[in-house]
């Protein structure tokens, strides 16, 4: 799983302003403490990607190769770390 990005917020009504724009982008929180938060981009692979595996696997796996696609899409997703400095937190 690749290391998340960091993100330092000054204050915490910017660290909730952040997590609200990032729902909105289509991320979910992961965990969530006072001083930071880890969100993960919502993902379960492309509608193309799955229809490449079905493709490809259908025969010999009769879908888990889909279901496999969709578990590493999800938990190899992108993340993102916001963390608070030191002084507010």
């Amino acid at each position: 799983m690749p290391a998340p990005r960091l993100r330092r917020v000054s204050e915490k009504r910017e660290m909730e302003n952040l997590i609200d724009d990032s729902i909105k982008q289509g991320y979910e929180i992961v965990t969530q403490r006072p001083a930071s938060a880890l969100l993960r981009k919502k993902t379960w692979g492309s509608g193309g990607g799955h229809f490449l595996w079905f493709l490809l696997t259908f025969w010999f796996t009769f879908g888990i190769g889909n279901a496999i696609y969709a578990a590493i899409a999800h938990f190899t997703a992108k993340q993102v770390m916001l963390k608070m400095s030191a002084a507010e937190a």
